[in-house]
């Protein structure tokens, strides 16, 4: 075999290290790696969504939301743990193959995900027992519902340094904003003080 041919994942990351702090859409991305590679080689590039998937779950690409990835050389972390295939079908199995959430699952034609119940990011090991199955849907409602979190702790902040220096305008608009959280019982553990 010859050691200097190029291979498949040598050419994916090449492409994100060209354009270093750009957002590609994954589409994009696709498109020149698929062409390139049949170019240089005369072969069919057929997995490259799952390479891209790969280099991002590797800490090599930083998904920016869903189908757009970006590297940023300062950025790059290390792997994060993830399930094994043989991991993920216990997870699937001892859950039925149904959401936890909705109960639905692949006998309904819906797509599920291996969750991490205690995110990766904040330390969650890749072991069965933290391990749920969760459809589509609802996998992507638990991650948008971390970012609610964020939003709700940056705006109990924000009121409470307002009131400390005195400033009523903004100290209204922050009890305005988590008066909101509270009407529509988004994260209703995070608790504030309403005076």
């Amino acid at each position: 075999m010859n050691q200097n041919k190029l291979t498949q994942r040598q050419l994916v990351v090449s492409y994100y290290q060209g354009r270093p702090g750009v957002d590609i859409p994954h589409a994009e991305a696709v498109d020149w790696v698929t062409t390139e590679w049949e170019k240089q080689t005369g072969e069919v590039f057929r997995d490259p969504d799952r390479m891209i998937r790969q280099l991002s779950q590797e800490g090599l690409l930083i998904k920016v939301r869903k189908g757009v990835y970006r590297y940023e050389p300062g950025a790059v972390s290390k792997p994060l743990d993830t399930f094994s295939l043989k991991q993920r079908e216990e997870i699937f199995k001892r859950d039925d193959y149904r959401c936890v959430i909705c109960g639905r699952g692949r006998k309904d034609g819906v797509e599920i995900h291996a969750d991490h119940i205690k995110p990766r990011k904040l330390g969650g090991k890749s072991e069965i027992e933290n391990g749920q199955t969760l459809c589509a849907q609802h996998n992507f409602l638990k991650q948008t519902y971390r970012q609610t979190e964020t939003g709700k702790r940056m705006f109990i902040r924000l009121h409470d340094l307002a009131k400390k220096n005195g400033d009523d305008t903004l100290q209204n608009f922050c009890r305005n904003v988590l008066e909101v959280y509270d009407k529509h019982g988004i994260n209703g553990h995070i608790r504030w003080k309403k005076k």
